[in-house]
């Protein structure tokens, strides 16, 4: 077994600057798949190679999701997040995503476009008026909220109030600081709280938010309880908001790093649709997800015993040069592009990713014709954490 008890990947120092890709291309090249330590934990056997990745990521029956997707298992209980669909495998998580599936088909996503290009004109018009703004606080994270909110049902006057409970409950205080998993256990408390207020002004009604459709959805026969639909509204309200805002930064971040290929996008829009994929893989918002072996098994050459913690890093695999030719290079017309930022396939492939491609897609669109010459204008400010590659402020100029 190849242990490489130096690399700390459970650190937040280590991310500091964003994920370690000079950790991740020396783990690829000497241990693909081996074993790492964990503060206060027994370890996880670290998979950092894109097919193997994929094999994970496809094999729930041998690599499953429960009880936790996080590296660490929480002390004291999570509140309640451990029944979360993420966290859920075959077929009770089938079962589960197919009452949500509805509002996420290819149809449902492009009758929201219009919609989104609404928001994006409205951000827009107020960014370019300021001149200078924070790209992340006064677009980045408005869009994504905004749509996800209108989706699940969340009235517009208690938006902004849900979202500072998601990032709570996700660890990170207003600031971007951690916070403790108490504070983190208490937000989620309170998401409930808040959801069971909404549910109960929807008690008979025959609404067609998500809120609406599962509240009168039933799983063999029966109807959800309300801390089923608690956990669907914890969950829909995090992913739906957090992903799509990092990409839209982080993608942004990335064409000033290369102009020649903002230059390049600008001359040609119609590379914009490859060029969103290639941010996906260049950029993976979501760096982590945890599985849990279910038999004994081997993984890359390692023998692998039932129970224990497999970590598919999607950053790592997003850069892998058996994969991906020139994978350290930033390409607007990269084709093909099979990159994992959504997950490596199987059942938890991302039920939003069609959603995030719209607003992303939108997005872009908006800032290559509105504001063509957008510029950084002060440092850059990420969100201190080794499972999302997020940026916490990103301040620009419009001309």
């Amino acid at each position: 077994m190849t242990t490489l008890t130096e690399v700390d990947l459970c650190g937040l120092d280590t991310f500091a600057d964003g994920p370690p890709l000079d950790v991740f291309a020396r783990l690829r090249a000497e241990a693909p798949v081996c074993f790492l330590p964990e503060p206060d934990g027994p370890g996880f056997w670290g998979v950092f190679d894109y097919s193997d990745v994929v094999t994970v990521s496809r094999h729930p029956q041998q690599f499953g999701s429960n009880p936790n997707t996080m590296i660490h298992d929480p002390d004291g209980g999570d509140g309640g997040a451990g029944a979360l669909m993420l966290n859920q495998d075959p077929p009770h998580h089938t079962q589960l995503r197919k009452l949500v599936n509805r509002g996420f088909t290819p149809r449902q996503v492009s009758l929201l476009e219009p919609r989104v290009r609404a928001i994006v004109d409205r951000l827009l018009t107020d960014a370019a008026a300021q001149g200078h703004f924070d790209l992340v606080s006064d677009v980045a994270v408005e869009l994504p909220l905004q749509v996800i909110a209108e989706l699940v049902g969340v009235p517009e006057d208690d938006r902004h109030t849900v979202f500072a409970l998601t990032e709570r409950s996700m660890g990170l205080d207003e600031s971007g600081h951690a916070t403790s998993e108490a504070e983190a256990r208490a937000a989620i408390a309170e998401m409930f709280a808040y959801a069971d207020r909404l549910i109960a002004s929807r008690a008979g009604g025959d609404g067609d938010d998500l809120l609406s459709v599962l509240l009168a959805a039933e799983v063999d026969g029966e109807r959800l309880s309300q801390a089923d639909v608690d956990l669907f509204f914890l969950l829909l309200m995090n992913a739906g908001s957090e992903t799509t805002r990092n990409l839209i930064t982080g993608g942004t971040l990335t064409l000033f790093e290369h102009p020649d290929q903002h230059a390049r996008l600008r001359a040609d829009p119609t590379l914009l649709p490859s060029a969103v994929e290639e941010m996906l893989r260049f950029v993976t918002p979501v760096i982590h997800f945890r599985r849990t072996a279910r038999e004994d098994l081997s993984l890359g050459g390692q023998a692998i015993s039932a129970g224990d913690k497999v970590v598919i890093w999607y950053s790592s695999a997003n850069r892998d040069e058996a994969q991906f030719p020139d994978a350290d290079r930033f390409d607007v017309a990269r084709t093909p592009n099979d990159h994992v930022a959504f997950g490596g396939g199987g059942p938890h492939f991302c039920l939003g990713a069609g959603l995030a491609r719209l607003e992303a897609r939108v997005l872009f669109e908006g800032l290559l014709e509105r504001l063509p010459d957008l510029r950084p204008d002060g440092p850059v400010r990420r969100v201190p954490s080794n499972f999302i590659n997020g940026i916490r402020s990103l301040p620009v100029a419009a001309a």
